[in-house]
């Protein structure tokens, strides 16, 4: 009998803990933690505005998945799948067949999956994915068609007739709110589920950069495409990053003797009053912040009502998921630096580089000043570099006079006439003067000497 105390003969639970520890492994540890992609958003970074977090119409994957609110979705699922299984003529069971291979891997990709989806074997959590990717792909594929009917919907369908992909509700149609739902990080479908789907259907497997094209297409008409042959996405949240950050970051040099201080660049009304110049970068590409002779230039953005559901989901995917890189979350900081209140929106407006359509420019400030918040850039983010090379040129003395001048005198046709005409009235003024002195002394010079006086 084991001593109350701890004596000689060890607890049965501390042999099986210190038997747990021997075969803790950190080889099995790193493929565990590789496998998951799709995360729970913690509550510290659900603070800024849980809504973001929580989807509005429709369930995607397990983690939202039987939410009150969400149900009414499910019925439309069913008749997503039903129509599907006739129009390939497949069956429910062939579709199951064909996921069995990689149903180890979907359950992976979930971080923290409840472990009411483990106590039934994968079976609940296969048939789940089943109905949610149908569905999706049933749903692109009716955009895609720009509204046709795809399959034998009936004609007043709420989702999948023409009259439901362009039914407006509150200014959106119900799509709209699907594809908002699509962003959120608790809310993604594996792209290799699709892509297994569209394989049982078609019988033969679509390769990667169809699914990334399709999954885009839907997400984003705007956004610059995915490179090809980068490989399957991960989901369609990591498809739209991707689709945000094409081609490579530019090399930038920092220049010396700027202080870690002095790294936070200035608002944008700032440097536009020191001169510096903004314009729209060539692409769309968040990649492509670059700083020239003067000038500033930032990819255009669009800002609605889905801008701030995006970034906030992006962002903590890029903190949750390792070697995603922090991109999009260096350009929101970049972005709230350089914009403080209104008046910094309404300039950058003015330029082409901030095209709003949720209001004021006020909205716009307060969106990137609160989603910003507890964030941090990078210290090797070629941002870095931008901002130390801007404040460089704004604390150069003749940079600022010289772009001072511009700014005050050049800016307008009417500024540089008025500077020329006093600067020509000046100049004449000055050639006055000059030959009034000289025709004086002239004068002087040209006058007879007085003559002697005559003896008395």
């Amino acid at each position: 009998m084991a001593a109350a105390g701890g004596g000689s003969s060890k607890r049965t639970w501390v042999v099986d803990m210190e038997k747990k520890l021997k075969e803790a492994d950190k080889s099995s540890e790193v493929s565990r933690w590789e496998r998951h992609c799709i995360y729970r958003v913690p509550p510290c970074m659900t603070n800024i505005k849980s809504k973001a977090y929580q989807p509005q119409v429709v369930s995607l994957g397990p983690f939202h998945h039987g939410d009150s609110d969400l149900r009414p979705m499910e019925e439309h699922k069913c008749q997503a799948l039903r129509q599907l299984l006739q129009r390939t003529e497949r069956t429910f069971d062939e579709l199951v067949d064909g996921l069995e291979d990689i149903a180890e891997q979907l359950e992976g990709m979930y971080m923290d999956l409840d472990g009411e989806w483990r106590r039934d074997g994968r079976e609940r959590l296969l048939a789940m994915m089943i109905f949610d990717g149908c569905f999706l792909l049933e749903v692109m594929r009716c955009t895609a068609d720009d509204g046709k009917q795809v399959g034998d919907y009936a004609h007043n369908d709420p989702i999948f007739s023409p009259h439901g992909i362009l039914r407006p509700k509150l200014g959106l149609n119900m799509v709209a709110y699907i594809r908002r739902d699509m962003v959120m990080l608790e809310n993604q479908l594996p792209l290799l589920l699709l892509q297994k789907l569209v394989e049982v259907e078609n019988g033969n497997p679509p390769n990667d950069d169809f699914i990334n094209r399709m999954v885009l297409k839907f997400l984003a008409q705007s956004s610059g495409p995915v490179p090809p042959g980068i490989g399957l996405g991960l989901h369609p949240l990591d498809v739209f990053r991707r689709s945000m950050l094409t081609g490579k970051c530019h090399q930038i040099l920092s220049p010396q003797g700027i202080e870690e201080d002095n790294a936070i660049i200035r608002s944008a009304l700032k440097l536009y009053e020191a001169g510096i110049r903004f314009k729209p970068s060539k692409t769309l590409s968040l990649h492509d912040i670059q700083f020239r002779s003067g000038t500033l230039s930032v990819p255009t953005v669009s800002v609605d009502d889905s801008t701030e559901y995006m970034f906030l989901n992006v962002m903590p995917f890029e903190r949750l998921h390792v070697g995603v890189g922090n991109d999009v979350t260096d350009y929101v900081f970049f972005m709230n630096n350089i914009i403080d209140s209104a008046k910094n929106v309404a300039l950058l407006s003015s330029k082409g580089i901030i095209q709003k359509a949720i209001g004021s420019d006020q909205a716009v400030a307060n969106l990137f000043n609160t989603i910003s918040r507890d964030v941090m850039l990078e210290p090797n983010s070629a941002l870095v570099a931008v901002q130390r090379q801007v404040n460089g040129y704004f604390w150069k003395p003749w940079d600022v006079r010289r772009a001072n001048l511009i700014h005050t005198y050049l800016r307008s046709p009417w500024a540089f006439l008025s500077l020329a005409a006093a600067i020509f009235l000046l100049g004449m003024t000055v050639m006055q003067t000059i030959y009034t002195v000289m025709q004086f002394y002239r004068d002087d010079n040209s006058s007879p000497p007085p003559s002697a006086p005559s003896p008395t």
